[in-house]
């Protein structure tokens, strides 16, 4: 692959290889910008890296891939094909949901899932067409809206935002939402636990999160052979293809101020390194606490901060196993009274006698993340964030035996225990402590109304010149595929800023499905 032929002379420090800082690194390098990505850890990844349990693999954090089609986009800003870096498979199911008296295996195909609905309520399988077309008409909207960013006020006065408006269900919960289309609670339930990828209760999350179910039945959910972790492994091979340097290993202290401006960083031995632009990858309310010490940060100086809401946390078990685990890729179990348990993670923050948890059965798409005959699995339950005060090195061992007497018992795997062969404990102390996730809440700064758009985080970080936000804590929000339109967001201010021209994103009709 050819590099870019024309340097335009601007040098670009990321801090960061997370899929936020890697998609800005890859669109600017392309851009002609020289490019250096300073990455503390031995990987490319961040929280899109990988752990392994001896031969056992698996994904820190994200395993769904929605919006594949903007992930192709990204590639497609370099002149390339992801498919070239990368193999896809669509999850057919896309999951199993599981209640305590009731499973599901949701499909994107609109007859299918018509027919699932119908068998197991009866009467409501018309209303998924509905709900498509209803949220369909509202995601054209929508979308767009998230694709510029918000960096004044006149922002929310621009013709695409107003247009919007009518369609956001400002004041109604997603679940409230979700309530005009189905009757029966688990079948809202089927369509509203989504707002757990934001951290949030769907009788919290706004409505106009609806769109996130609409997108999956819309384009599917995708697996990456090898893991998720193998996007950010892709996009760093593009970077170095595109001319930029990648350093591992390399630490930041702090951002180096003049006046209200960043000028570069300092690493952690001294060393300083100059810049024309800064972009911060890091974990927003992390880097606020410690890459600026001292700087004028205004609302978002440590002490405000702590007062903002954050969304929850999660309790993580990545586990290798001796035997073929006979479940399908993905299954989300619900505590039989959701709604408390939701309530108790994110708003009493204390520990559910009765777990909700997501299983991950990679194994069963993936040959290649465990030996032959063996299984790699990925468990994740929602706990609350480390607001909550929780002792998590007296509770880890307990948390532990909960949730896999809770696989055993919901999922009907007596033996599932003496299979256990490897194992990664991680807990929300280990969030904040070794992956820097501010407060261990690993979807960052809640989604809630008065934390979007102009008020969220701005992606030209309005506290310090010279300062480009990437992922989860600023606009547009957590989530891969947000997080990827953080990164062009970004690169595309940057170019705007130095008179750099740049192409438009793609109209959002173009990569709808028929």
């Amino acid at each position: 692959m050819q590099t870019s032929a024309t340097r335009n002379g601007k040098k670009v420090i990321i801090v960061g290889a997370g899929p936020g800082g890697l998609t800005a690194a890859m669109i600017l390098a392309q851009r002609g910008f020289e490019v250096t990505i300073l990455e503390k850890n031995a990987q490319v990844g961040g929280r899109n890296g990988e752990f392994a349990t001896g031969p056992y693999r698996h994904d820190i954090g994200p395993t769904f891939l929605m919006m594949k089609f903007l992930l192709d986009e990204m590639f497609r800003e370099t002149g390339r094909r992801s498919e070239d870096y990368l193999e896809f498979v669509r999850l057919d199911p896309m999951y199993r949901l599981v209640f305590h008296d009731k499973v599901l295996h949701p499909v994107d195909d609109p007859k299918r899932m018509h027919d699932e609905i119908e068998r197991h309520f009866p009467g409501e399988g018309p209303a998924l067409g509905r709900f498509l077309a209803h949220e369909r008409r509202r995601f054209i909207k929508m979308y767009p809206c998230l694709q510029v960013d918000y960096s004044t006020p006149w922002s929310m006065l621009k013709s695409r935002f107003l247009k919007a408006l009518p369609f956001l269900s400002i004041g109604r919960s997603l679940y409230g939402n979700l309530a005009s289309f189905f009757g029966d609670e688990r079948l809202r339930l089927s369509f509203t636990f989504q707002s757990k990828y934001l951290g949030m209760s769907p009788w919290v999350c706004p409505a106009a999160f609806s769109i996130i179910p609409f997108i999956e039945y819309a384009f599917g959910v995708w697996h990456v052979m090898g893991g998720l972790s193998k996007i950010s492994e892709a996009m760093a091979k593009v970077v170095v293809e595109e001319g930029g340097v990648i350093r591992l290993g390399a630490k930041v202290q702090k951002l180096l101020l003049e006046g209200r401006r960043a000028t570069g960083v300092v690493l952690a031995d001294g060393t300083s390194l100059r810049a024309d632009a800064v972009f911060v990858n890091a974990d927003f309310g992390h880097a606020m606490e410690t890459l600026l010490e001292g700087a004028p940060l205004g609302k978002w100086a440590p002490k405000r901060l702590k007062k903002r809401e954050f969304s929850c946390s999660t309790f993580m078990l990545y586990l290798g196993l001796d035997t073929k685990l006979e479940l399908p890729h993905n299954t989300i179990v619900f505590a039989q009274d959701y709604k408390k348990n939701l309530h108790e993670i994110t708003t009493s923050k204390k520990l559910s006698p009765e777990i909700s948890f997501y299983l991950r059965n990679t194994s069963a798409t993936d040959p290649t993340v465990a030996p032959p005959g063996h299984s790699s699995v990925y468990v994740l339950v929602p706990v609350p964030n480390n607001d909550s005060g929780i002792d998590w090195e007296a509770q880890k061992n307990a948390m532990r035996e909960r949730t896999l007497d809770a696989i055993e018992k919901r999922l009907g795997l007596p033996d599932f225990r003496r299979h256990i062969v490897a194992e990664k404990v991680f807990t929300p102390k280990d969030w904040a402590e070794t992956m820097g996730v501010y407060k261990g809440a690993t979807f960052n700064l809640s989604h809630s109304l008065d934390q979007m758009l102009y008020l969220r985080p701005h992606n030209r970080f309005e506290s310090i010149g010279g300062v480009y936000l990437v992922g989860g804590g600023t606009h547009p929000g957590s989530g891969l595929p947000t997080i990827y339109e953080s990164g062009r967001i970004s690169a595309n201010l940057l170019c705007q800023d130095l008179g750099i021209p740049y192409p438009p994103p793609r109209p959002i009709e173009e990569s709808l499905p028929d």
